[in-house]
């Protein structure tokens, strides 16, 4: 799987924020981590310069560089970053690096740019080019809380996107004794596969929260051939199933007809090939009729099950679903 294709850990949807940044005068740093894509307003001017819709410092006359800390919305093993400089054409840094650092806790800004802070190198000193989506790679295998961002010498980014995978801490996690959400992106469950994500990405399914809109859902386009759209979740860890909420929340005219849901549990490292048609998956809903903008409860419905490491979630024919609950407990 590409790491674009992971979680972004750093996602404000997440709780990703950029906590400090040493210069932000023409565009806030706040702005780097928002979940939309980037936009050009023609024209806008503030009282400081060009509107940009990015992070961006003022021209540099001194040696050295710019930079920002972030905490990641939630702390993971960091794959790949895209750092996103579009529409800053004449203004984007020459170069930019990575560094990572874990704290317990809620660290204060003070405790974050302390001399004392051991920051791990993650990304070399890279290139960087205008008006474009710049990926790289990383090679890390340890969790990570915070990262720390330089740009050479100064300028402007629109994005940055850090993907990986999410590293929860199970022993909170286990303390809490009841049910968990098995298919949280918080809990470290990733959509691995879809059918078609045209309108509504499928990451969109796991992630916290209600929906803010249709756009914060996972949709697929109109189908006009036999056959049904479909998303295959892994948990983190294998766990028993005890009750589902399925949420077509804003989906009005455009909610599925009805879903089922399936599970597999295999030994790990099987996701791949769980789309062949010879994969015997488990019954764990049977095709249930679904309403518009409802979140629909099942417990009492669901058919016996043992222990599950995937999710099938499938909708006839089509359409769009705001968030996938999958209540159960988790197994050793």
């Amino acid at each position: 799987m590409e790491f674009t294709e992971l979680i972004d850990l750093a996602s404000e949807k997440l709780g990703g924020a950029v906590l400090f940044a040493n210069d932000d005068f023409f565009a806030p740093k706040e702005n780097l981590l928002k979940a939309s894509t980037p936009v050009w307003r023609e024209g806008e001017y503030t009282d400081r310069g060009k509107w940009m819709d990015g992070w961006e410092s003022r021209r540099r006359r001194t040696p050295g560089f710019d930079w920002c800390i972030i905490r990641l919305g939630l702390p993971g093993i960091i794959r790949g970053v895209t750092v996103d400089t579009s529409y800053f054409r004449g203004n984007y840094p020459e170069h930019c690096s990575i560094e990572g650092a874990v704290f317990d806790g809620l660290p204060t800004v003070e405790d974050l740019t302390d001399d004392s802070v051991q920051w791990i190198p993650l990304l070399p000193q890279m290139a960087l080019a205008g008006d474009s989506q710049n990926s790289f790679p990383i090679q890390y295998d340890e969790r990570l809380t915070h990262l720390r961002f330089k740009i050479y010498p100064d300028g402007g980014v629109a994005r940055l996107r850090v993907y990986g995978i999410v590293s929860p801490d199970w022993d909170r996690l286990k303390r809490s004794g009841g049910d968990i959400d098995l298919a949280a992106a918080e809990n470290g469950a990733l959509v691995v596969s879809c059918s078609d994500m045209f309108f509504g990405h499928r990451h969109n399914l796991i992630m916290p929260g209600r929906a803010a809109n249709m756009s914060d859902g996972w949709e697929t386009k109109r189908r006009r051939g036999p056959g049904h759209d479909w998303a295959i979740i892994k948990f983190a860890r294998p766990g028993v199933i005890h009750s589902l909420e399925v949420d077509t929340s804003h989906f009005k005219g455009n909610f599925p007809e009805s879903c089922s849901l399936e599970t597999y549990n295999t030994a790990g490292g099987a996701e791949e090939n769980l789309t062949d048609l010879s994969v015997a998956w488990t019954s764990l809903l049977p095709r249930t009729k679904l309403q518009a903008h409802t979140r629909h409860y099942f417990d009492r419905e669901l058919l016996e099950t043992s222990v599950a490491s995937h999710l099938r979630f499938n909708i006839f024919p089509d359409g769009g679903v705001s968030r996938l609950r999958v209540y159960g407990k988790l197994v050793e």
